[in-house]
């Protein structure tokens, strides 16, 4: 299984469920890939925001080695799914595929919700991380 998170800059939400979700996988001893992007191209090679690394390593994660990549259409064949935190974002990679089967690898990474974009409020980092952590649990059950 071949896993792609998605947000906007790939330093803050992405990040963290490409790390938790990482950290989870090897503790079930799961052959996974997971990565992360963003449809933008502002943060390419930074490292993710410090109030992200703050957050996953409160609970105990490592996320500082990651680093911003712009999501690009090869990833499509890259991956089996790609999970993306908002509709803003879904719409953005959808647009990106060039067939249906890649649109159908495309789906939200809360289901039929989205996941709130903490860039703007430091309060939001430790909740968003949680929620993230949550789902990635919710994932791992559904998947294997």
């Amino acid at each position: 299984m071949k896993i792609l998170m998605v947000c906007l800059g790939n330093i803050c939400r992405s990040p963290l469920a490409e790390g938790m979700m990482r950290h989870l996988v090897k503790q079930e001893n799961l052959n996974w890939e997971i990565a992360s992007a963003g449809t933008g191209n502002w943060h390419i090679g930074k490292a993710p925001d410090h109030r992200s690394i703050t957050a996953a390593k409160a609970l105990g994660y490592d996320i500082s080695q990651q680093r911003a990549q712009q999501f690009n259409q090869l990833m499509f064949s890259r991956f089996d799914l790609i999970l993306v935190m908002d509709r803003n974002n879904l719409t953005a990679v959808k647009q990106l595929a060039k067939t249906a089967e890649e649109r159908e690898k495309v789906k939200l990474f809360l289901d039929d919700d989205e996941v709130t974009d903490p860039y703007w409020d430091n309060h939001l980092f430790q909740p968003v991380c949680k929620q993230i952590e949550d789902r990635c649990k919710e994932i791992i059950k559904q998947l294997s």
